[in-house]
């Protein structure tokens, strides 16, 4: 049966106090996003046994009611006509939020804000990225480290666009960084999306031959203060940070501009202004400390990932889905796309397919050993959700208030890493985990296969045995 979506908002409005005790609303992916004036008016039973809520909890300031993904836009939508929430409000809340927790959080944060809106771009890519993969995989010749299946035209029209598509949203990360980036901080997302296609401008060479220049001496490097400081001459394709960071400095300016640039000049010189002394500080200053900076994590983290006997697979394993709790993870999609424009191949993907593999084994656990129907009408979605890669739905509404199909979980997943690190793992995109994470690890599928067994047996095992009905 649908789920009756005005109804479930109506529910969730009434738990948490009525209209009146809401400051704003949003949502990303998975959770409706709340901020309460007052909290001692949340009626938590209610909101517990709220129809389509899979669970809740509190950060950063805000209450968020976990709906799933797709189910949430919908239910938004009927609390947004239901409460009467308006966009100065939200606005003005998200604001007071951002203010809370000290200066990492809020980093983490605003990683989160910039990046939830294009997931579904980036999935989709990595989506077709790895079904590309996979069928040049089995097209490819034996002889050529293919499978040899069939002969695969990529030549064609047809494979021509598909390339394309694939490679459109990685590809343009920076731009679509950029535009986000810029609707954050506040500023014209527009001079924000240009911030970042001038930063992947073909004038400069492309990041990902810059090792290729260098080796064959044709990189340009040029001085910025002749005989003290020079810059190379390249691009930002595959980084973060600077295109954050950037875009920042555009909106800095943009902001202050338009209080003292006179109204009939302010159209193009503010947006002419703000971009150029943005682009020269990134390109000159900013960009090379934290392409510096960027470079030097991605060295600490492949040394982690380097250290003997899988320790560092283990232990990033242990504490994967508890940073998804405090909304660390928000961070990792950087990571990805740091691994993959420096190595081709990102070894962070396939453990976090390991976390959310294991999370949705120990959910699935409980479904099987519990005899309550709504932990069991919870805990199957949830526990499938967590096979296709969207954990929040079990992680918050089954495994962790339970804790130790929680804790079975980051057991199992510090088992699939160790897998990640017997098999040396890699995927060859990011943005999709779990089941369909395979087609990004095509080349080794049966190693996949391998560590999506361990992580899944290991903690519905573990949960299996030490369930009790008395926890639910």
């Amino acid at each position: 049966m649908a789920l009756d979506y005005a109804q479930a908002a109506k529910e969730a409005l009434e738990a948490v106090g009525g209209k009146d005790n809401i400051v704003s609303a949003a949502h990303c992916a998975t959770r409706l996003r709340l901020v309460i004036a007052d909290n001692d008016k949340i009626d938590k039973d209610k909101l517990e046994n709220a129809i389509g809520a899979k669970g809740n909890f509190e950060a950063s300031g805000q209450l968020q009611i976990i709906y799933g993904t797709g189910t949430v836009d919908k239910v938004y939508d009927e609390f947004i006509k239901q409460s009467g929430v308006s966009a100065a409000s939200k606005a003005e809340a998200k604001e007071a939020a951002a203010k809370q927790g000290n200066a990492f959080q809020r980093a983490i944060k605003v990683l989160s804000d910039v990046f939830v809106p294009i997931i579904p771009a980036i999935v989709a890519s990595g989506m077709l990225m790895g079904v590309m993969s996979a069928i040049q995989y089995m097209g490819t010749p034996v002889a050529d480290g293919g499978a040899g299946f069939f002969a695969l035209d990529t030549t064609s029209v047809w494979w021509r666009i598909a390339s394309l598509i694939n490679a459109c949203a990685l590809g343009n990360l920076q731009i679509l960084l950029g535009f986000s980036a810029a609707t954050v901080f506040g500023g014209n997302p527009y001079l924000g999306a240009s911030l970042g296609a001038l930063l992947i401008s073909s004038d400069f060479i492309n990041a990902y031959s810059a090792s290729t220049a260098i080796a064959n001496g044709t990189m340009i490097t040029l001085d910025v203060i002749p005989g003290v400081y020079s810059i190379d001459w390249v691009g930002y394709q595959g980084h973060v940070i600077p295109i954050l960071v950037g875009v920042w400095i555009l909106c800095f300016f943009e902001k202050r501009l338009h209080k003292v640039v006179p109204e009939m000049f302010d159209l193009f010189v503010t947006p002419l202004v703000s971009v150029s002394l943005a682009a020269y500080i990134t390109i000159l200053f900013i960009g090379p400390i934290f392409v510096w900076l960027e470079n030097a994590i991605l060295g600490l983290l492949m040394w982690l990932l380097s250290v003997p006997f899988g320790i560092g697979y283990i232990v990033i394993g242990l504490i994967y889905s508890p940073s998804v709790v405090t909304g660390l993870h928000q961070m990792y999609t950087a990571i990805d796309v740091s691994m993959l424009a420096q190595y081709g191949v990102t070894y962070w993907l396939p453990i976090a397919s390991a976390a959310n593999i294991s999370q949705g084994g120990a959910c699935l656990a409980v479904a099987l050993r519990t005899k309550s129907e709504k932990t069991k009408s919870l805990a199957v979605p949830s526990g499938i959700s967590c096979l296709l890669g969207i954990t929040e739905p079990a992680i918050f509404g089954v495994n962790l208030p339970k804790m130790k199909p929680f804790v079975c979980g980051m057991i199992g997943s510090a088992c699939g890493a160790l897998c990640c690190f017997i098999f040396h793992l890699a995927a060859s995109g990011t943005g999709v985990t779990g089941i369909f994470g395979i087609l990004l690890c095509i080349t080794q599928p049966v190693q996949y296969i391998i560590m999506f067994a361990v992580a899944f047996g290991v903690a519905f095992g573990l949960t299996s045995a030490i369930y009790r009905e008395e926890e639910a």
